[in-house]
């Protein structure tokens, strides 16, 4: 028997202050048997990172040829096509050929990734790239509840996350291009 997702009540009070966005955000988010707790938390701060109207999670794991999120216009054209995690440069290359714009969040322990794969997509001018600081989203992403209300701050590229106990500051490093 298959195993089923599991469901995430999230709740986002977020602030960006970069972009003058300010929504209180309300979904749930479903969790892939295989997923793990900073995947998913990479996916939600990526949600809020580049939070529009239309933007919608995509099956991710469960589908290779969708994105972990994506931007679509009211046309059916992909606008911003948002990954998360470390794919190779040429998952990156056909993603930026179905797009307008593809954006990555990086987490995880890149330096290996970075020096193999931003040579090879330094010439896709549509490829933005953030990487979040490790420790700060290891602990962010420790015991998740199934509930998650987070307040999101974002200003000059920090995220400042905070819940119930403690907030969380994450620095996003841009390696290619920008917000």
């Amino acid at each position: 028997m298959a195993l089923q997702a599991t469901p995430y009540k999230v709740n986002l009070e977020l602030s960006d202050t970069d972009r003058n966005v300010y929504e209180t955000l309300r979904m749930t988010v479903a969790r892939h048997p295989s997923e793990t707790e900073p995947r998913m938390t990479a996916r939600i701060l990526a949600y809020a990172l580049w939070y529009q109207e239309r933007l919608a999670f995509g099956r991710g794991l469960s589908d290779v040829d969708e994105p972990a999120l994506w931007h679509k216009s009211l046309d059916d054209r992909i606008v911003n096509w948002i990954e998360v995690g470390q794919p190779d440069a040429d998952r990156l290359t056909w993603c930026s050929r179905r797009a307008e714009q593809v954006s990555l969040l990086v987490y995880g322990n890149a330096r290996a990734w970075s020096s193999k794969v931003l040579p090879a997509v330094a010439g896709l001018n549509n490829v933005h790239i953030a990487a979040l600081p490790q420790e700060a989203h290891e602990a962010l992403s420790l015991d998740l509840p199934r509930s998650i209300n987070w307040g999101v701050m974002i200003t000059d590229g920090v995220l400042y996350v905070s819940d119930a106990e403690q907030q969380h500051e994450l620095p996003l490093e841009w390696l290619q291009g920008e917000r």
